[in-house]
């Protein structure tokens, strides 16, 4: 299915202005809006999409972002040039554009052929992970995994394969955050949903001891 491409970006349906997505010159037809550029707009900066007086407000994202210098036509790029910072009042109203939303029911929500886990999660893949606890054990580890590629791993149609997942730390001077960001990583992988079950390899030695 084919999708129009639109030549800006429009942040909230509130906002006088619009985002440029690309470069465009001056007389360039901006027809999701339906105004024409009266200069070149850079890409990423604003373009007005109505008649903004001298001294009001300049929305985007639905906020206030500034108050115009001058009288600013559509189509005129918003800049600093045009566009100042000033006091006005705010306003501390939020979430008033909450609304029910009708969610799908049960029986009319789309599948997909995934793997439900024990806890509920569903993964998209079968693995089995061979996981170091260490630097030092990594080769063995991809030796394990390798093992697997070929004979083995024809025969058993629902695994996907045997993967080796290493890294360079772990060691005697693995310690305080590092370890943290380690230890969580590994944990991360060893309880992801895309793999079945993941052996740890270690030397029994290193800083990044499994029970913790």
């Amino acid at each position: 299915m084919s999708q129009t491409i639109t030549q800006t970006i429009r942040l909230s349906p509130a906002d006088n202005v619009v985002v440029a997505r690309a470069a465009l010159r001056s007389d360039t037809l901006v027809e999701e809006e339906g105004l024409t550029t009266i200069e070149p707009i850079d890409p990423g900066h604003k373009i007005a999409t109505q008649p903004i007086k001298k001294g009001d407000t300049i929305r985007k994202y639905d906020q206030i972002i500034g108050i115009a210098e001058s009288d600013i036509r559509p189509g005129q790029h918003v800049h600093t040039h045009n566009l100042r910072m000033d006091d006005f009042d705010r306003d501390y109203r939020f979430s008033e554009s909450v609304r029910e939303l009708e969610f799908v029911k049960p029986e009319g929500a789309a599948t997909f052929q995934g793997i439900v886990r024990s806890d509920g999660r569903v993964g998209t893949r079968n693995y089995i992970g061979v996981l170091t606890s260490v630097n030092c054990s990594a080769t063995v580890a991809r030796h394990v995994a390798r093992r697997f590629e070929k004979e083995i791993m024809a025969e058993p149609p629902n695994v996907d394969g045997v993967v080796a997942l290493t890294h360079d730390h772990g060691c005697g001077g693995c310690a305080g955050i590092g370890l943290n960001y380690i230890q969580r990583t590994l944990s991360g992988y060893s309880t992801h949903p895309n793999f079945y079950a993941v052996v740890i390899i270690g030397l029994g030695c290193e800083a990044n001891q499994m029970v913790q």
